[in-house]
């Protein structure tokens, strides 16, 4: 790949590039330097579009052939497979099937705002269904891809030769409108991506007539008229503006379009869901499948049943599971969980007009498309130029000729160098006397002063109103503006291809969880956790724990009453908070399944806690080593399988987490010494380690107890009895001291309840 010439090593190796050569270089530089090329042709040469043209070498290639094959718009059509040979064998020599890719992409009305092939045949649908084989389909250039080569044969653009040095290729066509937004573009090259949306194309030539009017326009101006993207497919681009804008100024950021859809009534208080629009490069197909997976998994509890009645317009039917379903909510619903809701990315990174990679924000990229407008301008008006001088000078000979015919037919019948003898009699150069000398007799004869006289007239004035324009910027702005509001006649709102598909709308502000929640029935349950870690739920109550059964070695560790509306909350010995649900829970009927197939338990960590969120209500936390706050209950709720780390803990752990029902904490050590203090003097904290409880020369914190003073406080012995702790007063202090030995009748296990 680099063909620098470089010395060879081998004494006998001969000079130059034949097969003797041997190089002695680095394995890394050599792999380094071909790999830059290779990506450097990667990014130029296939994955990024051009500012100026919005096209890739491939599309460009295809749309020249195409004009060369004369396939324009009132044309009839040629084989795909005429015009895929013609790319690859002149232009383009890769396979052809990447090829016909191509052209196939600028065929679909799904996937091209714009389409510039006119394609006759099967070209693929929005289910994503192949296209038919290239010998099977037809296509033609559109009126679109007209504008876009208008004027290409008169010098508007530059030409290189092609791979084999035969042919001619332009570098960049002339572009008559700016294709690179209204039809945006997708690539991946080497090391970078751009990802462009389509627009509304004559939404963009309003902006550029505003940036020929005022160049210092800024983007929040430009906004004014280009709200934001036009996509195919249409829907509902629920972005909000400000993020927009973002985008807009630095050529990054992103557009979430929803699905269009409509409520429709089927008597009798029943309704359905219709989707008549899907969100860009969204598979039809796979959206289908997709929510058909979601009812399944019983992950859309609002929605029924999914049914596919396309026919040449998209009709998707969603059944509410119940007629009490707000259609708001469940669409809600399914725009969280399906491709109903798509982001499309914004990376407008492309090639400038000195084909250097560049990410542009909306302005650069209307001025580069202008500038290179007023270039075509320029250079078409050069050509023209020079093609009036050559006229007027022809014109200058042939009116030598009238005013001297009776010589000129002589010299031409009886001189036997005619040619010479005109030049020389009459002082004209070689191109006029060719050019009399190939006009008729009859012709000559014909010449009247005044027709010549008046197109010499026309001709130079029409020449000095070029040169005029050549001379004044605000000429060729003028003509720029004129030339892109006939455009804008052709691709504007009125036509069937440009008015605007896709709409603005703000995403309502819909809790989904809640109403996801209200239709599950309200029932009392009973939920039972084992010691090894296994849950279920048993309907109704469960009245003597006793009749439970558990696996061999196993044991009930919690039996909370609950409802299936409820959230169930689970503290372990790690920190870590974790939710379930009331209504997801398994059945009683078998052992149940283990936590830690629904959880990311670590199977060192052990549950602490089994209780029902209360909204508003408090619990208690401390840690092992003697360190705890108070945590609202709200903070701890997160329907994540990780849970939510709340409390800081060392290797240690957790030592426990009790409600915040009362006013005075109690707390006690593994050294058996008791301390009692207010619980107002503990911080209430969304997470984190917490002050220090009490202090322990060794060991750390064993039990602790939230009592309010006016009932007292007692503990529990083993055998499940109630003791009074009168003289518990004796045991008050400050937080963070040593406290006191329990006194006597405590129970052994140094705990306030059994474990």
């Amino acid at each position: 790949m680099d063909d620098a010439p470089l010395p060879p090593t081998s004494p006998s190796g001969p000079p130059g590039d034949g097969p003797g050569r041997v190089l002695d270089e680095p394995l890394t530089e050599a792999l380094s330097r071909r790999y830059l090329a290779y990506a450097l042709s990667t990014i130029t040469q296939r994955a990024l579009p051009d500012v100026r043209d919005g096209l890739k070498p491939v599309h460009r290639r295809l749309l020249y052939a195409m004009r060369l094959l004369r396939l324009d718009p009132d044309s009839s059509a040629k084989k795909s497979a005429r015009v895929v040979g013609d790319v690859i064998g002149k232009y383009h020599p890769h396979g052809d099937v990447a090829v016909y890719d191509a052209l196939v992409r600028l065929a679909q009305e799904f996937a091209q705002r714009y389409p510039l092939i006119d394609g006759q045949g099967n070209f693929g649908n929005i289910d994503g269904d192949n296209p038919a084989a290239m010998r099977y389909t037809e296509c033609r250039l559109t009126e679109a891809a007209q504008l876009l080569l208008d004027g290409i044969d008169e010098d508007a653009v530059d030409f290189r030769a092609t791979y084999d040095g035969e042919e001619e290729e332009p570098v960049v066509l002339p572009a008559g409108f700016p294709n690179l937004l209204a039809n945006g573009s997708n690539g991946i090259a080497v090391g970078m991506a751009t990802s462009v949306a389509p627009h509304n194309a004559a939404e963009l030539i309003d902006a550029c007539l505003m940036l020929l009017e005022r160049p210092e326009a800024t983007t929040v101006e430009l906004m004014e008229k280009v709200p934001g993207p036009d996509f195919p497919t249409g829907g509902v681009i629920v972005e909000p503006r400000a993020s927009l804008l973002e985008a807009y100024e630095t050529g990054r950021g992103g557009v979430r379009t929803r699905a269009r859809w409509e409520k429709e009534d089927t008597g009798r208080g029943t309704w359905r869901i219709v989707v008549t629009e899907i969100p860009y490069q969204v598979k039809k197909a796979d959206l289908v499948e997709q929510i058909a997976g979601l009812i399944e998994a019983k992950r859309a509890p609002l929605l029924g049943d999914v049914r596919d009645e396309s026919a040449e317009d998209i009709r998707l039917v969603l059944e509410p599971r119940s007629r009490t379903v707000e259609p708001e909510l469940l669409m809600e619903s399914l725009f969280k969980l399906s491709d109903l809701e798509a982001r499309f990315p914004v990376n407008m990174n492309v090639l400038d007009g000195k084909g250097a990679p560049r990410v542009m924000g909306l302005k650069p990229a209307l001025a580069a498309f202008l500038d290179h407008r007023r270039e075509v301008l320029v250079r078409r008006a050069r050509f023209r130029l020079a093609k009036i001088e050559q006229r007027l000078h022809i014109l200058a000979g042939l009116l030598i000729v009238f005013l001297n015919l009776d010589e000129v037919i002589r010299i031409v019948r009886f001189e036997d160098e005619p040619k010479a003898k005109l030049m020389a009699t009459f002082g004209i150069d070689d191109v006029q006397a060719d050019a009399i000398l190939n006009t008729r007799l009859r012709q000559l004869a014909r010449l009247e002063e005044m027709e010549l006289r008046r197109e010499h007239a026309d001709l130079a004035e029409e020449r000095d109103g070029i040169n005029a324009m050549l001379g004044s910027d605000a000429q060729q702005r003028k003509l720029i503006a004129a030339g892109l509001r006939d455009v804008r006649k052709i691709l504007g709102p009125d036509t069937a291809v440009g008015r605007r598909r896709s709409t603005f709308a703000d995403a309502p502000a819909i809790d989904v969880a809640a109403a996801a929640e209200a239709l599950v029935q309200r029932e009392p349950i009973t939920v039972i956790l084992s010691e090894k870690g296994w849950i279920r739920a048993a309907r109704g109550r469960v009245d003597d724990p006793s009749e439970l059964k558990f696996k061999e070695g196993d044991a009930l560790a919690f039996l909370v009453p609950a409802e299936t509306t409820d959230k169930l909350l689970l503290f372990a010995s790690d920190g870590r908070f974790f939710t379930l649900a009331g209504d997801k829970l398994p059945s009683a009927r078998g052992q149940g399944e283990p936590l830690r197939l629904m959880l990311d338990l670590d199977d060192r960590v052990t549950i602490l806690a089994l209780f029902v969120y209360r909204p508003g209500a408090k619990r208690v936390l401390a840690s092992k080593s003697g360190y705890g706050f108070i945590l609202p209950e709200d903070e701890a709720v997160a329907m994540r399988k990780a849970g939510k780390q709340t409390l800081s803990v060392d290797a240690a752990g957790a030592c426990f987490c009790l409600p915040a029902d009362g006013d005075h904490v109690a707390v006690l050590g593994d050294n058996g010494k008791a301390l009692i203090f207010p619980l107002a003097e503990l911080p209430e904290m969304p997470r984190g380690k917490g002050v220090k409880l009490q202090s322990y020369r060794e060991g750390g914190l064993r039990d602790g107890l939230v009592f309010s003073a006016a009932e007292g406080a007692a503990w529990t012995t083993a055998d499940g009895r109630t003791r009074a702790w009168p003289e518990w007063r004796e045991w008050l202090g400050k937080r963070a001291g040593a406290g006191r030995l329990v006194p006597k009748g405590f129970p052994a296990s140094k705990r306030f309840r059994p474990a």
